[in-house]
Protein backbone atom coordinates (compact mmCIF):
# COMPACT_ATOMS: atom_id res chain seq x y z
CA UNK A 1 0.00 0.00 0.00
CA UNK A 2 1.35 3.41 -0.93
CA UNK A 3 2.06 5.95 1.80
CA UNK A 4 -0.86 8.19 0.90
CA UNK A 5 -1.70 11.01 3.31
CA UNK A 6 -5.12 12.58 3.85
CA UNK A 7 -4.31 16.16 4.90
CA UNK A 8 -7.06 18.03 6.77
CA UNK A 9 -7.01 21.84 6.89
CA UNK A 10 -9.75 24.05 8.31
CA UNK A 11 -9.23 27.61 7.10
CA UNK A 12 -11.17 30.72 8.11
CA UNK A 13 -10.53 33.85 6.01
CA UNK A 14 -6.81 33.19 6.24
CA UNK A 15 -4.46 34.77 3.71
CA UNK A 16 -1.81 32.34 4.97
CA UNK A 17 -3.73 29.42 3.46
CA UNK A 18 -2.07 29.67 0.05
CA UNK A 19 1.50 30.02 1.38
CA UNK A 20 0.78 27.11 3.74
CA UNK A 21 -0.51 24.86 0.97
CA UNK A 22 2.37 25.72 -1.33
CA UNK A 23 5.02 25.08 1.31
CA UNK A 24 3.30 21.87 2.43
CA UNK A 25 3.45 20.54 -1.12
CA UNK A 26 6.83 21.94 -2.13
CA UNK A 27 8.59 20.56 0.96
CA UNK A 28 7.03 17.09 0.69
CA UNK A 29 9.19 14.20 -0.46
CA UNK A 30 6.18 12.71 -2.28
CA UNK A 31 3.61 15.40 -3.11
CA UNK A 32 1.88 12.99 -5.48
CA UNK A 33 0.76 10.95 -2.44
CA UNK A 34 -0.97 13.88 -0.75
CA UNK A 35 -4.73 14.45 -0.93
CA UNK A 36 -5.44 17.74 0.80
CA UNK A 37 -8.99 18.65 1.79
CA UNK A 38 -9.61 22.21 2.96
CA UNK A 39 -12.77 23.57 4.53
CA UNK A 40 -12.41 26.90 2.76
CA UNK A 41 -14.40 29.41 4.80
CA UNK A 42 -13.99 32.59 2.78
CA UNK A 43 -15.45 35.98 1.88
CA UNK A 44 -16.63 37.18 -1.52
CA UNK A 45 -13.26 38.79 -2.34
CA UNK A 46 -11.43 35.49 -1.79
CA UNK A 47 -11.84 33.47 -4.97
CA UNK A 48 -10.49 30.49 -6.88
CA UNK A 49 -8.54 32.89 -9.08
CA UNK A 50 -6.25 33.54 -6.08
CA UNK A 51 -5.12 29.91 -6.36
CA UNK A 52 -4.81 29.94 -10.15
CA UNK A 53 -2.58 33.01 -10.02
CA UNK A 54 -0.17 31.02 -7.82
CA UNK A 55 0.14 28.17 -10.31
CA UNK A 56 -2.64 25.87 -9.08
CA UNK A 57 -4.53 24.07 -11.84
CA UNK A 58 -8.33 23.87 -11.72
CA UNK A 59 -9.71 20.36 -12.26
CA UNK A 60 -13.41 21.21 -11.94
CA UNK A 61 -16.15 21.64 -9.36
CA UNK A 62 -18.97 19.39 -8.22
CA UNK A 63 -21.59 18.97 -5.52
CA UNK A 64 -20.48 16.63 -2.74
CA UNK A 65 -22.22 15.96 0.56
CA UNK A 66 -24.29 19.11 0.15
CA UNK A 67 -21.38 21.45 -0.64
CA UNK A 68 -19.67 22.79 -3.73
CA UNK A 69 -16.21 21.23 -3.84
CA UNK A 70 -13.48 22.62 -6.11
CA UNK A 71 -10.70 20.26 -7.19
CA UNK A 72 -7.23 21.66 -7.88
CA UNK A 73 -3.77 20.24 -8.45
CA UNK A 74 -0.33 21.62 -7.67
CA UNK A 75 2.95 19.80 -8.32
CA UNK A 76 1.04 16.49 -8.59
CA UNK A 77 -0.70 16.92 -5.22
CA UNK A 78 -4.50 16.87 -5.17
CA UNK A 79 -6.40 19.63 -3.37
CA UNK A 80 -10.12 19.81 -2.69
CA UNK A 81 -11.71 23.01 -1.39
CA UNK A 82 -15.05 22.66 0.40
CA UNK A 83 -16.64 26.01 -0.45
CA UNK A 84 -18.22 27.65 2.63
CA UNK A 85 -19.20 31.30 2.90
CA UNK A 86 -17.68 32.60 6.12
CA UNK A 87 -21.06 33.65 7.52
CA UNK A 88 -22.36 30.09 7.10
CA UNK A 89 -19.73 28.41 9.25
CA UNK A 90 -20.62 26.90 12.60
CA UNK A 91 -17.13 26.83 14.06
CA UNK A 92 -13.76 25.10 13.81
CA UNK A 93 -14.95 21.65 14.90
CA UNK A 94 -17.88 21.77 12.50
CA UNK A 95 -15.41 22.59 9.71
CA UNK A 96 -13.05 19.78 10.69
CA UNK A 97 -15.97 17.34 10.77
CA UNK A 98 -16.94 18.36 7.24
CA UNK A 99 -13.42 17.59 6.06
CA UNK A 100 -13.43 14.15 7.69
CA UNK A 101 -16.47 13.09 5.68
CA UNK A 102 -14.21 13.22 2.60
CA UNK A 103 -11.70 10.62 3.87
CA UNK A 104 -11.08 7.93 1.26
CA UNK A 105 -9.03 5.23 3.01
CA UNK A 106 -5.64 6.94 2.74
CA UNK A 107 -2.95 5.16 4.77
CA UNK A 108 -2.20 8.16 7.00
CA UNK A 109 -3.86 11.41 7.99
CA UNK A 110 -2.43 14.77 9.03
CA UNK A 111 -4.55 17.48 10.65
CA UNK A 112 -3.32 21.08 10.43
CA UNK A 113 -4.41 24.68 10.67
CA UNK A 114 -3.99 27.00 7.67
CA UNK A 115 -0.91 28.90 8.87
CA UNK A 116 2.21 26.70 8.84
CA UNK A 117 5.64 26.19 7.32
CA UNK A 118 7.41 22.84 6.88
CA UNK A 119 10.84 21.23 6.91
CA UNK A 120 12.05 19.42 3.77
CA UNK A 121 10.72 15.84 3.48
CA UNK A 122 8.30 16.38 6.35
CA UNK A 123 6.08 13.55 5.07
CA UNK A 124 8.82 10.91 5.10
CA UNK A 125 10.00 12.13 8.50
CA UNK A 126 6.54 11.78 10.04
CA UNK A 127 6.03 8.31 8.58
CA UNK A 128 9.43 7.18 9.88
CA UNK A 129 8.65 8.44 13.38
CA UNK A 130 5.16 6.94 13.47
CA UNK A 131 6.33 3.55 12.19
CA UNK A 132 9.19 3.49 14.71
CA UNK A 133 6.55 3.29 17.44
CA UNK A 134 4.77 0.17 16.18
CA UNK A 135 6.65 -2.17 18.53
CA UNK A 136 5.42 -0.05 21.45
CA UNK A 137 1.95 0.84 20.24
CA UNK A 138 -0.42 -0.56 17.61
CA UNK A 139 -2.13 2.84 17.30
CA UNK A 140 0.41 5.66 17.76
CA UNK A 141 -0.53 9.31 17.26
CA UNK A 142 1.99 12.12 16.83
CA UNK A 143 0.80 15.51 18.05
CA UNK A 144 2.24 18.68 19.56
CA UNK A 145 2.17 22.43 19.77
CA UNK A 146 4.61 23.20 16.98
CA UNK A 147 7.33 25.85 17.36
CA UNK A 148 6.35 29.32 16.17
CA UNK A 149 7.09 31.25 13.01
CA UNK A 150 6.32 34.85 12.06
CA UNK A 151 5.22 35.43 8.43
CA UNK A 152 6.59 38.98 8.64
CA UNK A 153 10.05 37.68 9.59
CA UNK A 154 10.36 34.34 7.85
CA UNK A 155 12.45 32.23 7.87
CA UNK A 156 14.69 34.24 10.20
CA UNK A 157 12.07 34.32 12.95
CA UNK A 158 11.48 30.58 13.16
CA UNK A 159 11.89 28.83 16.50
CA UNK A 160 13.97 25.76 15.67
CA UNK A 161 13.48 23.91 18.95
CA UNK A 162 11.23 20.89 19.32
CA UNK A 163 8.20 21.63 21.51
CA UNK A 164 5.73 19.68 23.64
CA UNK A 165 2.39 20.36 25.31
CA UNK A 166 2.18 21.27 28.99
CA UNK A 167 -0.79 21.64 31.30
CA UNK A 168 -1.85 25.24 31.87
CA UNK A 169 -5.18 25.25 33.75
CA UNK A 170 -8.81 24.34 33.94
CA UNK A 171 -10.72 27.40 32.76
CA UNK A 172 -13.71 28.73 34.65
CA UNK A 173 -15.98 26.96 32.16
CA UNK A 174 -14.18 23.63 32.54
CA UNK A 175 -11.91 23.41 29.50
CA UNK A 176 -8.34 22.19 29.97
CA UNK A 177 -5.88 24.56 28.32
CA UNK A 178 -2.26 23.92 27.46
CA UNK A 179 1.01 25.74 26.95
CA UNK A 180 3.94 25.04 24.66
CA UNK A 181 7.05 23.81 26.46
CA UNK A 182 10.59 22.90 25.45
CA UNK A 183 11.64 19.29 24.92
CA UNK A 184 14.89 18.87 26.82
CA UNK A 185 17.83 17.36 24.90
CA UNK A 186 15.66 16.60 21.89
CA UNK A 187 18.72 16.27 19.65
CA UNK A 188 19.83 13.25 21.71
CA UNK A 189 16.46 11.50 21.69
CA UNK A 190 16.07 8.49 19.44
CA UNK A 191 12.29 8.28 19.26
CA UNK A 192 9.14 10.30 20.00
CA UNK A 193 8.25 10.97 23.63
CA UNK A 194 5.04 10.13 25.45
CA UNK A 195 2.39 12.87 25.47
CA UNK A 196 -0.60 13.52 27.70
CA UNK A 197 -2.47 15.89 25.43
CA UNK A 198 -3.60 16.45 21.85
CA UNK A 199 -3.07 19.43 19.54
CA UNK A 200 -5.71 20.25 16.94
CA UNK A 201 -3.22 22.16 14.80
CA UNK A 202 -0.87 19.20 14.34
CA UNK A 203 -1.83 15.53 14.56
CA UNK A 204 -0.49 12.65 12.46
CA UNK A 205 -1.83 9.08 12.67
CA UNK A 206 -3.10 6.16 10.66
CA UNK A 207 -5.79 7.25 8.22
CA UNK A 208 -8.54 5.44 10.11
CA UNK A 209 -8.17 8.04 12.85
CA UNK A 210 -10.17 10.39 10.58
CA UNK A 211 -13.08 7.94 10.87
CA UNK A 212 -12.68 6.58 14.40
CA UNK A 213 -12.27 9.86 16.29
CA UNK A 214 -14.11 12.50 14.31
CA UNK A 215 -14.62 16.03 15.55
CA UNK A 216 -17.95 16.68 17.21
CA UNK A 217 -19.66 19.31 15.01
CA UNK A 218 -21.58 20.59 18.06
CA UNK A 219 -18.31 21.82 19.55
CA UNK A 220 -17.35 25.36 18.60
CA UNK A 221 -13.68 25.93 19.50
CA UNK A 222 -12.58 25.57 23.14
CA UNK A 223 -12.80 21.99 24.38
CA UNK A 224 -11.79 20.62 21.00
CA UNK A 225 -8.31 19.50 22.02
CA UNK A 226 -9.02 17.91 25.40
CA UNK A 227 -12.09 16.08 24.10
CA UNK A 228 -10.31 14.67 21.04
CA UNK A 229 -7.28 13.70 23.13
CA UNK A 230 -9.32 11.73 25.65
CA UNK A 231 -11.54 10.19 22.99
CA UNK A 232 -8.46 9.10 21.03
CA UNK A 233 -6.97 7.53 24.17
CA UNK A 234 -10.17 5.63 24.91
CA UNK A 235 -10.19 4.36 21.32
CA UNK A 236 -6.77 2.82 21.94
CA UNK A 237 -4.51 5.53 20.50
CA UNK A 238 -1.26 6.32 22.30
CA UNK A 239 -0.21 9.97 22.18
CA UNK A 240 3.36 10.98 21.40
CA UNK A 241 5.24 14.21 20.72
CA UNK A 242 7.66 14.17 17.75
CA UNK A 243 11.31 14.28 18.75
CA UNK A 244 12.34 15.94 15.50
CA UNK A 245 11.52 19.33 14.01
CA UNK A 246 8.77 18.87 11.43
CA UNK A 247 6.91 22.14 10.95
CA UNK A 248 6.08 25.57 12.37
CA UNK A 249 2.82 27.22 13.38
CA UNK A 250 1.74 30.86 13.46
CA UNK A 251 0.07 31.58 16.79
CA UNK A 252 -0.84 35.28 16.85
CA UNK A 253 -2.45 35.95 13.44
CA UNK A 254 -2.30 39.64 14.23
CA UNK A 255 -4.78 41.92 12.49
CA UNK A 256 -6.68 39.15 10.68
CA UNK A 257 -10.38 38.37 10.81
CA UNK A 258 -11.42 35.53 13.09
CA UNK A 259 -14.82 33.94 13.52
CA UNK A 260 -15.57 35.90 16.71
CA UNK A 261 -14.89 39.13 14.81
CA UNK A 262 -17.61 38.31 12.27
CA UNK A 263 -20.17 36.18 14.12
CA UNK A 264 -21.31 38.91 16.48
CA UNK A 265 -24.63 39.86 18.08
CA UNK A 266 -25.15 42.71 15.55
CA UNK A 267 -24.55 40.20 12.71
CA UNK A 268 -27.27 37.98 14.19
CA UNK A 269 -29.64 40.92 14.62
CA UNK A 270 -29.18 41.84 10.98
CA UNK A 271 -29.98 38.28 9.88
CA UNK A 272 -26.50 37.47 8.55
CA UNK A 273 -26.02 34.52 10.94
CA UNK A 274 -28.31 32.16 12.86
CA UNK A 275 -26.36 32.23 16.14
CA UNK A 276 -23.56 34.46 17.34
CA UNK A 277 -20.26 33.03 18.53
CA UNK A 278 -21.09 33.60 22.20
CA UNK A 279 -24.18 31.38 21.93
CA UNK A 280 -22.30 28.63 20.09
CA UNK A 281 -19.43 28.90 22.56
CA UNK A 282 -21.72 28.57 25.60
CA UNK A 283 -23.40 25.46 24.15
CA UNK A 284 -19.98 23.97 23.41
CA UNK A 285 -18.74 24.55 26.96
CA UNK A 286 -21.84 22.95 28.42
CA UNK A 287 -21.51 19.95 26.10
CA UNK A 288 -17.87 19.56 27.13
CA UNK A 289 -18.73 19.62 30.86
CA UNK A 290 -21.44 17.01 30.30
CA UNK A 291 -19.06 14.77 28.35
CA UNK A 292 -16.61 14.75 31.26
CA UNK A 293 -19.18 14.80 34.07
CA UNK A 294 -17.86 18.10 35.43
CA UNK A 295 -19.49 20.37 37.99
CA UNK A 296 -22.14 17.79 38.81
CA UNK A 297 -23.28 17.29 35.21
CA UNK A 298 -24.68 13.84 34.38
CA UNK A 299 -22.95 12.47 31.23
CA UNK A 300 -26.03 10.37 30.40
CA UNK A 301 -28.14 13.48 29.69
CA UNK A 302 -26.60 13.65 26.19
CA UNK A 303 -26.25 10.71 23.80
CA UNK A 304 -22.89 11.52 22.22
CA UNK A 305 -23.05 8.47 19.91
CA UNK A 306 -19.82 8.30 17.89
CA UNK A 307 -18.62 11.54 19.45
CA UNK A 308 -18.33 9.93 22.86
CA UNK A 309 -15.59 7.79 24.37
CA UNK A 310 -14.24 4.57 22.90
CA UNK A 311 -14.28 1.09 24.41
CA UNK A 312 -10.57 0.29 24.45
CA UNK A 313 -9.82 2.28 27.62
CA UNK A 314 -11.84 4.25 30.15
CA UNK A 315 -11.99 7.90 31.04
CA UNK A 316 -10.55 7.04 34.46
CA UNK A 317 -7.59 5.32 32.81
CA UNK A 318 -6.90 8.51 30.90
CA UNK A 319 -7.10 10.51 34.11
CA UNK A 320 -4.64 8.17 35.82
CA UNK A 321 -2.31 8.33 32.82
CA UNK A 322 -2.51 12.11 32.30
CA UNK A 323 -2.61 13.00 36.00
CA UNK A 324 -5.76 15.10 35.92
CA UNK A 325 -9.31 14.72 37.24
CA UNK A 326 -12.21 16.30 35.39
CA UNK A 327 -14.79 15.87 38.14
CA UNK A 328 -12.56 17.59 40.69
CA UNK A 329 -10.67 19.93 38.29
CA UNK A 330 -7.65 18.21 39.79
CA UNK A 331 -4.04 18.05 38.66
CA UNK A 332 -1.02 16.18 39.99
CA UNK A 333 2.22 17.95 40.86
CA UNK A 334 4.15 15.94 38.26
CA UNK A 335 1.86 17.33 35.57
CA UNK A 336 2.37 20.90 36.82
CA UNK A 337 6.13 20.23 36.78
CA UNK A 338 5.92 19.00 33.14
CA UNK A 339 7.40 15.60 33.95
CA UNK A 340 6.92 13.13 31.11
CA UNK A 341 4.02 10.70 31.69
CA UNK A 342 4.58 7.07 32.59
CA UNK A 343 3.61 4.73 29.73
CA UNK A 344 1.31 2.65 31.93
CA UNK A 345 -1.86 3.86 33.61
CA UNK A 346 -1.33 3.93 37.37
CA UNK A 347 -4.20 2.36 39.25
CA UNK A 348 -4.26 3.85 42.73
CA UNK A 349 -5.33 1.52 45.48
CA UNK A 350 -8.35 3.57 46.48
CA UNK A 351 -10.27 6.69 45.58
CA UNK A 352 -8.83 8.35 48.67
CA UNK A 353 -5.28 7.58 47.51
CA UNK A 354 -6.04 8.98 44.04
CA UNK A 355 -7.59 12.17 45.36
CA UNK A 356 -4.66 12.61 47.70
CA UNK A 357 -2.37 13.10 44.71
CA UNK A 358 -4.39 16.03 43.31
CA UNK A 359 -4.64 19.78 43.76
CA UNK A 360 -7.48 21.88 42.37
CA UNK A 361 -6.90 24.09 39.32
CA UNK A 362 -9.02 27.24 39.43
CA UNK A 363 -9.71 30.17 37.14
CA UNK A 364 -12.08 33.01 37.99
CA UNK A 365 -13.09 36.18 36.20
CA UNK A 366 -13.45 39.39 38.20
CA UNK A 367 -15.38 42.26 36.65
CA UNK A 368 -15.96 45.52 38.58
CA UNK A 369 -17.37 48.81 37.26
CA UNK A 370 -15.36 51.91 38.01
CA UNK A 371 -18.33 53.42 39.86
CA UNK A 372 -17.96 50.67 42.46
CA UNK A 373 -14.33 51.57 42.95
CA UNK A 374 -14.72 55.32 43.29
CA UNK A 375 -11.67 57.42 44.03
CA UNK A 376 -9.37 54.48 44.63
CA UNK A 377 -8.59 54.45 40.90
CA UNK A 378 -6.49 57.57 41.51
CA UNK A 379 -5.15 56.98 45.02
CA UNK A 380 -3.96 53.51 45.95
CA UNK A 381 -0.82 51.62 46.88
CA UNK A 382 -2.10 48.12 46.14
CA UNK A 383 -5.30 46.08 46.04
CA UNK A 384 -5.92 43.02 48.15
CA UNK A 385 -7.57 40.26 46.10
CA UNK A 386 -8.87 37.41 48.21
CA UNK A 387 -10.66 34.23 47.14
CA UNK A 388 -12.90 32.52 49.70
CA UNK A 389 -14.66 29.18 50.02
CA UNK A 390 -18.26 28.47 51.05
CA UNK A 391 -17.35 28.99 54.73
CA UNK A 392 -15.83 32.38 53.95
CA UNK A 393 -12.29 31.16 54.57
CA UNK A 394 -9.50 32.60 52.45
CA UNK A 395 -8.07 29.99 50.09
CA UNK A 396 -5.97 32.33 47.95
CA UNK A 397 -4.60 35.85 48.25
CA UNK A 398 -2.86 38.13 45.82
CA UNK A 399 -1.78 41.72 46.40
CA UNK A 400 -1.93 43.54 43.08
CA UNK A 401 0.52 46.31 42.22
CA UNK A 402 -0.45 49.51 40.50
CA UNK A 403 1.05 48.22 37.26
CA UNK A 404 -1.08 45.03 37.39
CA UNK A 405 -4.21 47.02 38.18
CA UNK A 406 -3.71 49.55 35.40
CA UNK A 407 -3.03 46.79 32.88
CA UNK A 408 -6.53 45.39 33.38
CA UNK A 409 -8.55 48.59 33.18
CA UNK A 410 -10.89 48.47 30.18
CA UNK A 411 -12.74 51.76 29.72
CA UNK A 412 -15.34 51.75 32.53
CA UNK A 413 -14.46 48.28 33.84
CA UNK A 414 -11.71 46.51 35.69
CA UNK A 415 -11.55 42.96 34.32
CA UNK A 416 -9.12 40.43 35.74
CA UNK A 417 -8.71 36.69 35.20
CA UNK A 418 -7.03 34.84 38.04
CA UNK A 419 -5.67 31.30 37.77
CA UNK A 420 -4.43 29.58 40.92
CA UNK A 421 -4.01 26.23 42.65
CA UNK A 422 -5.83 25.33 45.88
CA UNK A 423 -6.43 22.25 47.98
CA UNK A 424 -8.71 19.78 46.24
CA UNK A 425 -11.68 20.46 48.51
CA UNK A 426 -11.16 24.22 48.57
CA UNK A 427 -13.74 25.37 46.05
CA UNK A 428 -13.83 29.13 45.38
CA UNK A 429 -17.22 30.70 45.97
CA UNK A 430 -16.59 34.44 46.41
CA UNK A 431 -13.93 37.10 45.93
CA UNK A 432 -13.00 40.30 47.73
CA UNK A 433 -11.30 43.32 46.19
CA UNK A 434 -10.05 45.70 48.89
CA UNK A 435 -7.94 48.72 47.82
CA UNK A 436 -5.33 50.18 50.14
CA UNK A 437 -5.08 53.98 49.77
CA UNK A 438 -1.86 55.87 50.27
CA UNK A 439 -3.64 58.66 52.13
CA UNK A 440 -5.81 56.86 54.66
CA UNK A 441 -5.31 53.10 54.44
CA UNK A 442 -8.02 50.56 53.61
CA UNK A 443 -10.92 51.82 51.47
CA UNK A 444 -14.32 50.24 50.92
CA UNK A 445 -14.13 46.63 49.84
CA UNK A 446 -16.12 44.88 47.13
CA UNK A 447 -17.34 41.34 47.86
CA UNK A 448 -19.09 39.25 45.25
CA UNK A 449 -19.99 35.62 44.53
CA UNK A 450 -18.06 33.89 41.79
CA UNK A 451 -20.24 33.38 38.72
CA UNK A 452 -19.62 31.29 35.63
CA UNK A 453 -18.55 33.63 32.81
CA UNK A 454 -20.58 33.68 29.62
CA UNK A 455 -17.51 33.32 27.37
Amino acid sequence: MQNTIFVQIASYRDHQLLPTLSDLIEQAAHPELLRIVVCWQHAENETISDFLQQGYIAQGSEQKLGDTVHTLSYRHAGIQLIDVHYLKTQGACWARNKIQQHYRAEKYTLQLDSHHRFVPRWDSLLIEMLESLREHSPKPLLTTYLPAFDPDNDPAGRDCNVRKMCFDRFTARGVVLFLSGAVDNWQQRSRPLRARFYSAHFAFADGRFAEEVQHDPEYFFHGEEISIGVRAFTHGYDLYHPHRLVAWHEYLRKGRAKVWDDHTTPAKQSGDIAEDWVERNAKCHNRNRVLFGMDGEDPSQIDFCKYGFGNSRTLRQFEEYAGISFKHRGVQQAVRDNIDPHPDCRNHGSEEEWLGTLSRSNEIRICIHKNDLGEVLDDYAFWYLGIHDTAGLEIHRRDLSRREIDAHLRQDWWIYRLAFISGLGKIPKSYTVWPYRRSDGWANKTERPIELPTV
